[in-house]
């Protein structure tokens, strides 16, 4: 059996591997958004304060954190399918228990397990991909499954839409248990990879390699740096945008309208970036990206009606989240086989966990200054990923190439 597109053929086990990675993550980034769309309910129901509140998603990010080290480690040493599935069920079985939970510490304990879950999740697909492809592909598969995660968002506004108003939040959370039916499909359909049972048992999961030598270990920071970034940039925007247009500008666009239009322009992002790092390397296709949403972020200023505010957060979006997939594009190719799925796991939760407070700054600024400080405040930190991501020597087009 054959998959055909215009410059790519998959075989029938390579979409095997694309289905389920790419389900996986789009339907852990909606377990991940149904908080989001629940919590002025949460809030509403338990009387909590904003520090309350806030802190539910910190908890749930400092359990990704943890359970990216833990799963990346345990998905080196026994095996990368055998932990996907686990992970999976995880996250999966922690939201759904969010129906029970009707108390600030049962949701906080259900955010915490389910971050665990999904925090091992994403390094470990991305490393999946990476070893069931060749690399002059990876940039362009790891768009698509990076594509699948924004679907996953806009699946969860859908659900949020028809249940909220009828059922409540607790109904929601019960639609987390989906996931459990991937893990089916991917326990007997997927297989481990020849490379990874090729391997050497003796350094598989050794988070020391990711800073084994100075120059590894500086690899190792940056992109944590640049993690961090590309986390800070996309919540800052999708969680305050709407509200800054709100308050600042005076103008007023349906959450939906302007979420749904952001993630087609962060689909369309994903595919060029997919498509610039397989052929052109990846020093350029950040080089474009970064400077573009550099500059980018002062254009949200000039919307002066709401349909040119949708077209402008589509541009912004295009370019911010555009970058997402290729993350775990260029971790599986720098590291090796037997750290791959913590290299992935690590960099990217780090990012998670760090990034994801760039809501609570960027509310500190408003409380303080003005929505052009906002702006300078984004901008500067996708300046300062540029600069680091030139310092990082295998990231050169000839040294890249050669990995």
């Amino acid at each position: 059996m054959k998959i055909v597109t215009k410059s790519n053929q998959l075989d029938s086990y390579q979409a095997k591997v694309v289905a389920s990675t790419a389900s996986g993550f789009g339907l852990e980034n909606m377990d991940v958004m149904f908080l989001s769309f629940a919590l002025s309910s949460i809030i509403a129901e338990l009387h909590l304060s904003g520090t309350q509140a806030g802190l539910i998603s910190t908890i749930t990010n400092i359990g990704m954190l943890l359970g990216g080290i833990f799963f990346g480690i345990l998905a080196d040493k026994i095996g990368r399918i055998k932990t996907f599935s686990h992970t999976i069920f995880i996250f999966a079985f922690a939201t759904a228990a969010m129906f029970f939970a009707h108390s600030l510490t049962a949701i906080y304990l259900c955010r915490f397990i389910a971050g665990i879950g999904a925090g091992g999740e994403y390094g470990i697909g991305m490393t999946v991909l990476a070893e069931s492809f060749s690399k002059e592909k990876l940039g362009r598969v790891s768009s698509w499954v990076g594509m699948a995660g924004q679907i996953g968002a806009i699946l969860a506004s859908l659900l949020a839409a028809l249940i909220l108003p009828t059922l409540g939040w607790h109904a929601l959370f019960l639609f987390g248990v989906i996931p459990v039916v991937i893990t089916f499909f991917i326990r007997r359909h997927l297989r481990e990879s020849t490379a990874f049972t090729n391997s050497s048992q003796k350094k598989h999961g050794n988070i020391k390699q990711l800073f084994a030598t100075p120059k590894i270990a500086y690899q190792t920071i940056a992109l944590m740096i640049m993690a961090v970034v590309q986390i800070a940039g996309y919540f800052g925007l999708m969680n305050w945008l709407p509200t800054i247009m709100q308050k600042q500008l005076n103008l007023t666009v349906g959450a939906s309208t302007w979420m749904i239009a952001t993630i087609l322009g962060m689909c369309a992002g994903m595919l060029t970036f997919g498509w610039i790092l397989d052929n052109l390397g990846p020093r350029l296709a950040f080089g474009i990206f970064l400077t573009a949403s550099a500059i980018g972020v002062y254009i949200l200023t000039l919307p002066s009606n709401v349909w040119s505010l949708i077209i402008v957060g589509a541009v912004v979006g295009y370019f911010s989240n555009g970058m997402f997939a290729g993350f775990g594009a260029i971790v599986s190719r720098l590291y090796p086989t037997e750290v791959r799925a913590t290299a992935n796991n690590v960099i990217m939760n780090v990012g998670r966990c760090i990034g994801g407070f760039s809501s609570l700054a960027i509310g500190f600024i408003l409380d303080h200054y003005n929505i052009m400080t906002v702006m300078v405040f984004i901008s500067t930190l996708y300046i300062i990923s540029l600069l680091v991501m030139l310092t990082v020597t295998n990231l050169k087009a000839a040294n890249y190439k050669n990995i």
